[in-house]
């Protein structure tokens, strides 16, 4: 059901030899350049248009009413209700500790540099619709918004034809127990769009942020620079580093886990037991013919995304993790803790047997917006610092200033920016020499 690799005895460098996803973001930029620009021209009756088509759903207004977030959340089941509370409060409690405070370095008497942390003005939060419906979603994005200070926040999820053309209840719920009111029946690259031109009850926003389709991550990438972006979220990924001391039951769990989202989803165990490994391969199909999803997840697990890789030992195994740069990485290893020290690159590490990628989908409190496709080599999951920016301020009395305008002279020069110079001198009325003059046949 899963192909191996084996790295036994390889010093390869092994990011040339492991598992990806096909998901060329490049090629579905000319898909959705059109679709952009007819919502940037057209506005509203460019988005009615595209969610009918893409959606089947005539809409009369993009935007949810107040009334039907209200019923929504009326009638949610009590249970997902209760545990929406629970996701919620978990992650206020780990995103209100990320916020940043200002601070004040004196630099000389007299002289003050001061980093101010500011929320961006207007957050458009993204969240997918299509297989699976992700309340989740919305508690990953809205809460570090929220917690960061935004004062305004817009949701935006795609218009369900059997939910009368809004999306979907359990989402329209989540918003309402966050206080979101402000939500559009929108998807797609279109969505995208919608936030970043405006349109109709819609303002522009200035960051757009949430998972999507590669649809979604191609609109982001076109639009980068008018809107800033989280990140261009690829297909899921789990990675497992594990040992002889793993579970072959929790290990082949929870890879189905994640394979359970798209036939594109990736799930890799890196290990040095080959006993593991047959274990692991031997419970996957008992395991995925129980399941729901189980022409999905057979998809995403025979395709080139996913497999075993087979390593000499641990030491290999966290330089294989460590080029692979999981979105989601296990370790179930013995001393769990101590390898898990020894990651550098991975959205979110999930330590022990005990602490399983759902437990952070859903209420361990931590992100579940992760840098994928190896992003996470250079890049964080979705947290309060996404919406905040960092303002330098800088006040400096006269007295400061004069000790250091030489040095700001001197440098200014040096650069050959002679103005730089000429700004510092002009307020301690320093004599300025005129520019050289040049021969007629020169000028």
């Amino acid at each position: 059901m899963i192909s191996r690799i084996d790295l036994r005895g390889s010093l390869d460098d092994p990011r040339s030899v492991l598992p990806r996803a096909d998901f060329d973001v490049e090629a579905a930029l000319e898909r959705v350049r059109p679709i952009c620009e007819d919502v940037h021209h057209r506005g509203v009756e460019a988005l009615v248009e595209l969610t009918e088509r893409f959606d089947g759903v005539r809409l009369a207004d993009i935007r949810v009413p107040a009334q039907a977030l209200q019923d929504a959340l009326r009638n949610l089941d009590r249970g997902v209700r209760e545990a929406l509370e629970e996701s919620i409060r978990r992650a206020r409690l780990v995103h209100r500790d990320q916020r940043r405070t200002d601070t004040t370095t004196r630099v000389v008497p007299g002289g003050t540099v001061t980093e101010r942390w500011v929320p961006v003005d207007r957050v458009g939060l993204y969240v997918p619709g299509g297989r699976a419906v992700y309340p989740s979603s919305v508690v990953m994005n809205v809460v570090p918004a929220q917690e960061a200070g935004v004062p305004s926040l817009a949701v935006s999820s795609p218009a369900q034809k059997e939910f009368g053309g809004l999306p979907h209840p359990t989402i329209l719920a989540a918003c309402a127990l966050l206080g979101v009111d402000e939500v559009y029946a929108v998807g797609g690259a279109q969505a995208v769009a919608m936030f970043a031109y405006g349109a109709g009850p819609c303002r522009p926003v200035t960051m757009v942020t949430g998972p999507g389709n590669i649809y979604v991550a191609a609109a982001k990438r076109l639009l980068k620079g008018r809107i800033g972006i989280d990140s261009e979220a690829g297909p899921t990924e789990i990675a497992v580093l594990a040992d002889d001391s793993a579970d072959p039951v929790h290990v082949a769990a929870d890879l189905i886990s994640q394979a359970e989202h798209d036939p594109l989803a990736a799930a890799v165990l890196v290990t040095d037991s080959v006993a593991l490994a047959d274990a692991v391969e031997a419970e996957l199909g008992p395991q995925v013919a129980a399941t729901k999803h189980r022409e999905r997840i057979t998809e995403a697990l025979t395709s080139r995304q996913s497999g075993i890789v087979l390593v000499d030992d641990l030491d290999r195994g966290l330089e294989v993790v460590n080029a692979y740069g999981a979105e989601h990485l296990e370790i179930q290893t013995r001393d769990a803790a101590a390898v898990a020290a020894r990651v550098r690159n991975a959205g979110a590490i999930f330590v022990g047997p005990h602490a399983p990628v759902s437990l952070g989908d859903y209420a361990a409190g931590s992100n579940h917006v992760l840098p994928t496709g190896g992003c996470a080599c250079h890049s964080s999951g979705l947290s309060v610092q996404t919406f905040l920016r960092g303002i330098h301020v800088v006040e400096y009395d006269e007295r400061a200033l004069a000790e250091v305008a030489g040095h700001v002279v001197t440098l200014a020069e040096a650069e050959d920016l002679p103005a730089h110079g000429a700004a510092v001198k002009a307020r301690f009325n320093w004599a300025t020499p005129a520019p050289a003059s040049q021969p007629e046949g020169e000028r």
